[in-house]
């Protein structure tokens, strides 16, 4: 029996959905129900009628799923798959910054732990961070974290000037090379650059399109003008790119320092089909939020999940 098939025989005995994120390993997303970005797996989160979801991602996203489905078993094949961008913005500072400017909205990136999400008015992801911001009345002062990135795009974007931006960062994201993508366009100039906001401002700026995982998916599969793409976000989404568009070229950005010429999350890479198969055989690790830190974000989840529905966002 190959890894695959036993977790197949597993996630029916314990009546599990597998969910996965598109920057995991090209067979863990080929293993799953469903592969998404977080705005996408956060809304599959809380309509799955499983009793068990298998997590395949890092730590936040488990605790999102937990917190959205607190009746469920919620698994995470590696507990130690966390994320450099929610390590940015510790609870007790963020808390301490959101208590000294208390007429502030509080809007806070889905890469966030459980407890900054307590701490928040609204939870966003980069799919519906703009929509989130404007469905605020404009002038509303607005605490955005923890991605500086991401809240100076919006910010750009916008036009929303009385936004205080966390300090934070995602390390995949914060490493890319602008040199090393110039001259990747030099060597292709055909191509056209995709970039994830949460990239700096000096690689959006030469960015032909910048978007959300989802949105630089739709856009490499629908767009007609190019068959060529440098792809400035997490290699991983390239499987799920090619797959949609298999006779167009998808090359990843590199970052400033590397030797294997792309840019990976190594908190991503530690889910494994064997960590996955021994979570659904052992039914851990499990997910646990305490009950009143859940609540509290819960709320922040929920208005979010609100407003993207009544914008369609999906």
């Amino acid at each position: 029996m190959t890894l695959k098939e036993k977790i197949e025989q597993l996630k029916q005995q314990r009546n599990a959905v597998i969910l996965a994120h598109y920057y995991t390993e090209s067979e863990v997303q080929d293993a799953a129900d469903f592969v998404g970005d977080s705005l996408a797996l956060a809304q599959r989160a809380a309509t799955t009628e499983a009793d068990t979801i298998l997590f395949a991602g890092v730590h936040f996203m488990g605790e999102t799923a937990k917190i959205l489905s607190p009746e469920k078993t919620v698994l995470m094949p590696d507990m130690a798959a966390g994320c450099s961008l929610a390590d940015s913005c510790r609870a007790e500072e963020f808390g301490a910054f959101v208590a000294a400017h208390p007429d502030h909205t509080v809007i806070s990136y889905v890469n966030t732990t459980a407890e900054v999400k307590a701490l928040t008015d609204i939870v966003c992801t980069s799919s519906n961070a703009i929509q989130i911001v404007e469905s605020l009345p404009a002038g509303e002062p607005i605490i955005f974290g923890p991605d500086r990135n991401l809240g100076n795009y919006i910010k750009n974007v916008t036009g929303r000037e009385n936004m205080l931006i966390w300090d934070g960062a995602c390390h995949v994201h914060e490493e890319f090379s602008l040199e090393k993508i110039l001259a990747l366009k030099a060597e292709h100039p055909e191509a056209k650059i995709l970039t994830h906001p949460e990239c700096k401002r000096p690689i959006v700026l030469v960015s032909d399109y910048v978007g959300s995982t989802a949105g630089l998916l739709k856009f490499a599969a629908e767009d007609r003008s190019a068959d060529t793409y440098i792809v400035v976000t997490e290699p991983g989404v390239l499987h799920q790119m090619k797959k949609a568009a298999p006779g167009k070229r998808f090359i990843p950005a590199p970052p400033t320092d590397s030797t294997c010429g792309c840019n990976n999350c190594n908190y991503m890479k530690l889910v494994t089909l064997q960590k996955m198969a021994d979570a659904l055989e052992r039914m851990e690790p499990q997910i646990v939020v305490p009950e009143e830190v859940r609540v509290r974000a819960e709320g922040a989840i929920r208005r979010m999940l609100d407003i993207s529905q009544r914008l369609g966002l999906v």
